[in-house]
Protein backbone atom coordinates (compact mmCIF):
# COMPACT_ATOMS: atom_id res chain seq x y z
CA UNK A 1 0.00 0.00 0.00
CA UNK A 2 1.17 3.10 -0.86
CA UNK A 3 -0.21 6.32 0.70
CA UNK A 4 0.22 10.15 0.25
CA UNK A 5 -0.06 12.07 3.87
CA UNK A 6 -0.09 15.82 3.83
CA UNK A 7 -0.38 18.07 6.70
CA UNK A 8 0.03 21.59 8.03
CA UNK A 9 2.29 20.51 10.85
CA UNK A 10 4.70 17.73 11.76
CA UNK A 11 8.47 17.32 13.67
CA UNK A 12 10.46 18.28 14.25
CA UNK A 13 7.93 21.58 15.15
CA UNK A 14 6.11 20.47 18.43
CA UNK A 15 2.89 20.17 19.03
CA UNK A 16 -0.40 17.53 19.23
CA UNK A 17 -0.79 16.85 15.47
CA UNK A 18 2.38 17.10 15.13
CA UNK A 19 2.89 13.62 17.22
CA UNK A 20 0.04 12.18 16.06
CA UNK A 21 0.66 12.77 12.12
CA UNK A 22 4.47 11.46 13.16
CA UNK A 23 3.67 8.32 15.17
CA UNK A 24 0.66 7.65 12.95
CA UNK A 25 2.69 7.48 9.36
CA UNK A 26 5.62 5.60 11.35
CA UNK A 27 3.34 2.99 12.78
CA UNK A 28 2.33 2.77 8.98
CA UNK A 29 5.91 2.61 7.61
CA UNK A 30 6.49 -0.06 10.44
CA UNK A 31 3.41 -2.38 9.08
CA UNK A 32 5.24 -1.88 5.22
CA UNK A 33 3.05 0.77 3.76
CA UNK A 34 5.31 2.92 1.73
CA UNK A 35 4.46 6.77 3.23
CA UNK A 36 4.82 9.78 1.23
CA UNK A 37 4.43 13.12 3.67
CA UNK A 38 4.23 17.01 2.18
CA UNK A 39 4.36 19.19 4.76
CA UNK A 40 5.35 23.17 5.83
CA UNK A 41 9.31 24.05 6.97
CA UNK A 42 8.32 25.71 9.89
CA UNK A 43 11.49 25.26 12.21
CA UNK A 44 14.91 26.53 11.57
CA UNK A 45 17.27 24.27 10.61
CA UNK A 46 14.97 21.26 9.45
CA UNK A 47 15.64 19.54 6.50
CA UNK A 48 13.21 20.46 3.33
CA UNK A 49 13.67 16.45 2.27
CA UNK A 50 14.36 13.41 4.44
CA UNK A 51 14.21 10.14 2.31
CA UNK A 52 14.75 6.60 3.84
CA UNK A 53 13.36 3.31 2.73
CA UNK A 54 9.08 3.13 2.53
CA UNK A 55 9.34 7.41 4.11
CA UNK A 56 9.96 10.27 2.68
CA UNK A 57 9.11 14.09 4.02
CA UNK A 58 9.06 16.81 1.45
CA UNK A 59 8.47 20.21 3.27
CA UNK A 60 8.12 23.69 1.69
CA UNK A 61 7.86 27.17 3.27
CA UNK A 62 4.69 28.07 5.27
CA UNK A 63 4.44 32.40 5.52
CA UNK A 64 2.23 33.09 8.61
CA UNK A 65 -0.41 31.15 10.22
CA UNK A 66 -3.52 32.40 8.86
CA UNK A 67 -5.72 32.48 5.45
CA UNK A 68 -2.68 34.26 3.39
CA UNK A 69 0.24 31.65 4.76
CA UNK A 70 -1.92 28.55 4.36
CA UNK A 71 -3.23 29.53 0.56
CA UNK A 72 0.77 30.13 -0.34
CA UNK A 73 1.89 27.06 1.51
CA UNK A 74 -1.05 25.02 -0.57
CA UNK A 75 0.25 26.47 -3.44
CA UNK A 76 3.70 25.25 -2.91
CA UNK A 77 2.55 21.99 -1.88
CA UNK A 78 0.82 20.84 -5.31
CA UNK A 79 4.06 20.00 -7.11
CA UNK A 80 5.24 17.63 -4.64
CA UNK A 81 1.80 16.46 -3.83
CA UNK A 82 1.05 15.89 -7.42
CA UNK A 83 4.26 14.13 -7.92
CA UNK A 84 3.87 11.96 -5.08
CA UNK A 85 0.12 11.13 -5.41
CA UNK A 86 0.71 9.64 -8.82
CA UNK A 87 1.27 6.38 -8.03
CA UNK A 88 -0.52 6.86 -4.32
CA UNK A 89 -3.17 4.42 -3.37
CA UNK A 90 -5.23 6.86 -0.93
CA UNK A 91 -4.51 10.18 0.77
CA UNK A 92 -4.57 11.12 3.81
CA UNK A 93 -5.08 15.24 4.83
CA UNK A 94 -4.29 15.88 8.35
CA UNK A 95 -6.23 19.66 8.83
CA UNK A 96 -8.08 21.18 6.55
CA UNK A 97 -5.36 23.40 5.55
CA UNK A 98 -3.54 20.48 4.07
CA UNK A 99 -6.59 19.18 1.54
CA UNK A 100 -6.19 22.11 -0.93
CA UNK A 101 -2.99 20.55 -2.44
CA UNK A 102 -4.43 17.23 -3.16
CA UNK A 103 -7.92 18.02 -4.36
CA UNK A 104 -6.37 17.81 -8.18
CA UNK A 105 -4.75 14.27 -7.31
CA UNK A 106 -7.70 13.18 -5.92
CA UNK A 107 -10.17 14.19 -8.54
CA UNK A 108 -7.51 13.17 -11.67
CA UNK A 109 -7.05 10.01 -9.92
CA UNK A 110 -10.07 8.61 -8.53
CA UNK A 111 -8.51 7.20 -5.46
CA UNK A 112 -9.79 7.49 -1.87
CA UNK A 113 -9.42 10.61 0.60
CA UNK A 114 -9.56 10.74 4.03
CA UNK A 115 -9.31 14.03 6.29
CA UNK A 116 -8.91 14.00 9.77
CA UNK A 117 -9.73 17.36 12.02
CA UNK A 118 -7.73 17.65 14.65
CA UNK A 119 -7.71 21.34 16.07
CA UNK A 120 -9.83 23.09 18.49
CA UNK A 121 -9.44 26.36 16.29
CA UNK A 122 -11.82 24.82 14.08
CA UNK A 123 -14.38 24.84 16.69
CA UNK A 124 -13.86 28.39 16.68
CA UNK A 125 -14.48 29.06 13.00
CA UNK A 126 -16.90 27.14 11.94
CA UNK A 127 -19.91 29.33 13.36
CA UNK A 128 -18.82 31.72 10.86
CA UNK A 129 -20.55 31.83 7.02
CA UNK A 130 -17.83 32.38 5.53
CA UNK A 131 -15.81 29.45 7.33
CA UNK A 132 -18.80 27.22 6.65
CA UNK A 133 -18.54 27.91 3.12
CA UNK A 134 -14.83 27.34 2.82
CA UNK A 135 -15.51 24.68 4.86
CA UNK A 136 -18.03 22.80 2.52
CA UNK A 137 -16.00 23.02 -0.46
CA UNK A 138 -12.72 21.55 1.05
CA UNK A 139 -14.44 18.94 2.82
CA UNK A 140 -17.00 17.64 0.43
CA UNK A 141 -14.29 15.84 -1.71
CA UNK A 142 -13.59 13.53 1.34
CA UNK A 143 -14.09 9.85 1.28
CA UNK A 144 -14.23 9.65 5.29
CA UNK A 145 -13.56 12.23 7.19
CA UNK A 146 -12.07 11.77 11.02
CA UNK A 147 -11.83 13.77 13.73
CA UNK A 148 -10.49 13.56 17.04
CA UNK A 149 -13.20 14.06 19.81
CA UNK A 150 -16.92 13.69 19.20
CA UNK A 151 -17.69 17.38 19.60
CA UNK A 152 -15.10 17.77 16.35
CA UNK A 153 -16.87 15.26 14.63
CA UNK A 154 -20.95 16.72 15.51
CA UNK A 155 -19.78 20.11 13.78
CA UNK A 156 -18.09 18.25 11.17
CA UNK A 157 -21.83 16.23 10.44
CA UNK A 158 -23.24 19.63 10.50
CA UNK A 159 -21.63 20.68 7.44
CA UNK A 160 -21.18 18.43 5.68
CA UNK A 161 -24.81 15.72 6.92
CA UNK A 162 -24.08 13.14 4.00
CA UNK A 163 -20.60 12.82 4.63
CA UNK A 164 -19.42 9.59 6.82
CA UNK A 165 -17.28 10.91 9.92
CA UNK A 166 -16.01 9.06 12.64
CA UNK A 167 -14.12 9.90 15.91
CA UNK A 168 -11.06 9.02 16.25
CA UNK A 169 -8.59 9.34 19.28
CA UNK A 170 -5.06 10.16 19.45
CA UNK A 171 -2.06 7.69 19.79
CA UNK A 172 0.59 7.41 22.94
CA UNK A 173 4.00 6.03 22.08
CA UNK A 174 3.20 3.80 25.66
CA UNK A 175 7.02 2.93 24.97
CA UNK A 176 8.00 6.24 24.88
CA UNK A 177 5.97 7.77 27.52
CA UNK A 178 6.10 5.51 30.87
CA UNK A 179 6.82 6.04 34.44
CA UNK A 180 10.65 6.84 34.42
CA UNK A 181 13.23 8.22 37.16
CA UNK A 182 12.41 12.40 37.68
CA UNK A 183 14.05 14.81 36.73
CA UNK A 184 12.74 17.57 38.37
CA UNK A 185 14.35 17.69 42.26
CA UNK A 186 11.96 18.51 44.67
CA UNK A 187 12.04 21.65 46.62
CA UNK A 188 11.75 20.61 50.72
CA UNK A 189 8.38 19.22 50.99
CA UNK A 190 6.85 21.04 48.03
CA UNK A 191 4.35 19.06 46.02
CA UNK A 192 5.21 19.70 41.55
CA UNK A 193 2.64 20.43 39.19
CA UNK A 194 3.20 20.42 35.89
CA UNK A 195 1.60 21.37 32.80
CA UNK A 196 2.90 20.92 28.92
CA UNK A 197 1.22 23.61 27.24
CA UNK A 198 1.89 25.92 24.74
CA UNK A 199 1.31 29.79 25.95
CA UNK A 200 -1.40 30.68 23.68
CA UNK A 201 -5.23 31.69 24.42
CA UNK A 202 -6.62 28.86 24.19
CA UNK A 203 -4.57 26.69 26.77
CA UNK A 204 -5.97 28.61 29.06
CA UNK A 205 -2.67 28.65 31.42
CA UNK A 206 -2.97 32.39 32.77
CA UNK A 207 -6.10 30.71 34.60
CA UNK A 208 -3.98 27.72 35.82
CA UNK A 209 -1.89 30.81 37.27
CA UNK A 210 -4.46 32.70 38.62
CA UNK A 211 -5.66 30.03 40.43
CA UNK A 212 -2.23 29.51 41.98
CA UNK A 213 -2.23 31.31 44.99
CA UNK A 214 -5.50 29.80 46.21
CA UNK A 215 -3.35 26.27 45.87
CA UNK A 216 -0.23 28.05 47.62
CA UNK A 217 -2.59 28.96 50.82
CA UNK A 218 -3.61 25.04 51.39
CA UNK A 219 -0.85 23.03 50.11
CA UNK A 220 2.89 24.14 48.94
CA UNK A 221 3.90 23.23 45.70
CA UNK A 222 5.52 24.15 42.50
CA UNK A 223 4.30 24.74 39.15
CA UNK A 224 6.37 23.77 36.37
CA UNK A 225 5.22 24.80 32.78
CA UNK A 226 6.90 23.38 29.81
CA UNK A 227 6.08 25.50 26.76
CA UNK A 228 6.59 28.19 24.94
CA UNK A 229 4.06 30.94 23.45
CA UNK A 230 2.46 34.73 22.45
CA UNK A 231 0.68 34.39 26.27
CA UNK A 232 4.39 34.59 28.16
CA UNK A 233 4.44 38.03 29.17
CA UNK A 234 1.07 38.38 30.41
CA UNK A 235 2.01 35.37 32.90
CA UNK A 236 5.02 36.98 34.53
CA UNK A 237 2.65 39.94 34.67
CA UNK A 238 0.35 37.59 36.60
CA UNK A 239 3.29 35.96 38.82
CA UNK A 240 4.35 38.72 39.74
CA UNK A 241 1.28 40.47 40.54
CA UNK A 242 0.51 37.46 42.90
CA UNK A 243 4.06 37.25 44.25
CA UNK A 244 4.60 33.50 43.02
CA UNK A 245 7.64 33.87 41.05
CA UNK A 246 9.09 31.05 43.32
CA UNK A 247 7.06 28.80 42.99
CA UNK A 248 6.45 28.97 39.16
CA UNK A 249 8.94 27.46 36.54
CA UNK A 250 9.09 27.83 32.66
CA UNK A 251 10.61 25.02 31.03
CA UNK A 252 10.60 26.52 27.64
CA UNK A 253 9.82 23.96 24.51
CA UNK A 254 10.95 20.51 25.58
CA UNK A 255 11.34 17.52 23.09
CA UNK A 256 9.51 14.23 22.94
CA UNK A 257 12.24 12.04 24.57
CA UNK A 258 12.57 14.69 27.80
CA UNK A 259 8.81 14.92 28.49
CA UNK A 260 8.70 11.41 30.34
CA UNK A 261 10.90 12.52 33.26
CA UNK A 262 9.55 15.72 33.51
CA UNK A 263 6.12 14.79 33.56
CA UNK A 264 7.24 11.24 36.18
CA UNK A 265 8.41 13.90 38.48
CA UNK A 266 4.40 15.64 38.70
CA UNK A 267 2.23 14.59 41.85
CA UNK A 268 -0.28 15.93 39.21
CA UNK A 269 -0.54 16.96 36.03
CA UNK A 270 -2.33 19.74 34.59
CA UNK A 271 -4.42 21.14 31.72
CA UNK A 272 -6.49 23.84 31.96
CA UNK A 273 -7.72 24.33 28.36
CA UNK A 274 -10.59 26.16 27.08
CA UNK A 275 -11.10 24.13 24.35
CA UNK A 276 -9.64 20.75 23.31
CA UNK A 277 -9.84 18.07 21.46
CA UNK A 278 -8.31 14.49 22.27
CA UNK A 279 -5.77 16.00 23.85
CA UNK A 280 -2.55 14.54 23.55
CA UNK A 281 -0.69 16.14 25.86
CA UNK A 282 -3.58 14.77 28.84
CA UNK A 283 -2.39 11.09 27.32
CA UNK A 284 1.34 11.56 27.62
CA UNK A 285 0.84 11.96 30.96
CA UNK A 286 -1.63 9.39 31.35
CA UNK A 287 0.71 6.85 30.02
CA UNK A 288 3.23 7.76 32.45
CA UNK A 289 1.16 7.13 35.17
CA UNK A 290 -0.03 10.54 36.42
CA UNK A 291 -3.32 11.86 38.51
CA UNK A 292 -4.94 14.61 35.98
CA UNK A 293 -6.36 17.56 36.72
CA UNK A 294 -8.13 18.52 33.77
CA UNK A 295 -10.66 21.25 32.50
CA UNK A 296 -13.88 19.89 31.61
CA UNK A 297 -13.98 20.79 27.75
CA UNK A 298 -14.08 19.18 24.36
CA UNK A 299 -12.70 15.70 23.89
CA UNK A 300 -11.49 15.82 27.79
CA UNK A 301 -14.35 14.19 29.57
CA UNK A 302 -14.19 11.55 27.08
CA UNK A 303 -10.86 10.11 28.52
CA UNK A 304 -10.46 11.28 31.89
CA UNK A 305 -12.68 10.78 34.69
CA UNK A 306 -12.61 10.51 38.70
CA UNK A 307 -10.96 7.16 38.45
CA UNK A 308 -7.88 8.64 36.81
CA UNK A 309 -7.94 12.21 38.18
CA UNK A 310 -10.32 15.37 38.86
CA UNK A 311 -12.11 17.74 36.11
CA UNK A 312 -12.88 21.70 37.17
CA UNK A 313 -14.65 24.35 35.17
CA UNK A 314 -12.58 26.30 32.13
CA UNK A 315 -11.94 29.68 33.06
CA UNK A 316 -12.62 29.10 36.38
CA UNK A 317 -9.65 29.60 38.45
CA UNK A 318 -11.39 29.10 42.15
CA UNK A 319 -12.89 25.77 40.95
CA UNK A 320 -9.35 24.85 39.32
CA UNK A 321 -7.83 25.54 42.57
CA UNK A 322 -10.45 23.74 44.82
CA UNK A 323 -10.36 20.61 42.92
CA UNK A 324 -6.21 20.62 42.43
CA UNK A 325 -5.80 21.02 46.17
CA UNK A 326 -8.32 17.90 46.61
CA UNK A 327 -6.40 15.97 44.40
CA UNK A 328 -3.07 16.95 46.09
CA UNK A 329 -4.54 16.61 49.63
CA UNK A 330 -5.52 12.80 48.62
CA UNK A 331 -2.99 9.59 49.96
CA UNK A 332 -0.46 8.89 47.76
CA UNK A 333 -1.14 5.50 47.03
CA UNK A 334 -4.80 6.69 45.57
CA UNK A 335 -2.58 9.13 43.52
CA UNK A 336 -0.68 6.24 42.33
CA UNK A 337 -3.75 3.87 41.56
CA UNK A 338 -5.09 7.01 39.70
CA UNK A 339 -2.00 7.00 37.80
CA UNK A 340 -2.20 3.11 37.05
CA UNK A 341 -5.98 3.16 35.85
CA UNK A 342 -4.64 6.09 33.27
CA UNK A 343 -1.69 4.27 31.98
CA UNK A 344 -4.26 1.12 31.66
CA UNK A 345 -6.76 3.22 29.57
CA UNK A 346 -4.02 4.58 27.68
CA UNK A 347 -2.61 1.31 26.54
CA UNK A 348 -5.78 -0.10 25.86
CA UNK A 349 -7.02 2.30 23.71
CA UNK A 350 -4.47 4.95 22.62
CA UNK A 351 -1.46 3.24 21.58
CA UNK A 352 0.31 3.69 18.35
CA UNK A 353 -0.62 0.25 17.78
CA UNK A 354 -4.42 0.74 18.05
CA UNK A 355 -4.26 4.49 16.14
CA UNK A 356 -2.70 1.73 13.03
CA UNK A 357 -4.53 -0.38 13.21
CA UNK A 358 -7.87 1.64 13.06
CA UNK A 359 -6.00 3.82 9.91
CA UNK A 360 -5.16 0.61 8.46
CA UNK A 361 -8.84 -0.78 8.26
CA UNK A 362 -10.13 2.61 7.13
CA UNK A 363 -7.74 2.74 4.21
CA UNK A 364 -7.77 -0.99 3.29
CA UNK A 365 -12.27 -0.47 3.10
CA UNK A 366 -11.55 2.26 0.94
CA UNK A 367 -9.06 1.16 -1.52
CA UNK A 368 -11.54 -1.88 -1.51
CA UNK A 369 -14.85 0.18 -2.44
CA UNK A 370 -12.61 2.87 -4.68
CA UNK A 371 -13.48 6.63 -4.11
CA UNK A 372 -16.61 8.58 -5.02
Amino acid sequence: MKVLVTTIYYPPRLGGIENHVYYLCRGLVGRGVETSIVTSRTEPGSLETDEEPLYRVKRVPLPGRNALGWIVNAALSLGPANRWGRDADIIHAHTFQSVLPVLPTKHRRKIPLVVTIHSSHFLKMVPKPHWRFVFKKLLGPADLILATSVELADRCREILPDTRVHEIVNGIDTDLFQPVEPTIARKDDRKILVATRRLVEKNGVRFLIDGMPAILEKTPVDLYLAGIGPEREDLDTRIARYGIGDHVHFLGGVENHKLPGILSSADAVVIPSLMEATSLSALEAMSCERPMAVSRVGGLPEIIDESCGTLFESANPKDLAEKISALLARPEEERAAMGREGRKRVAGKWSVKALVDQHLAYYEELIGKGAA
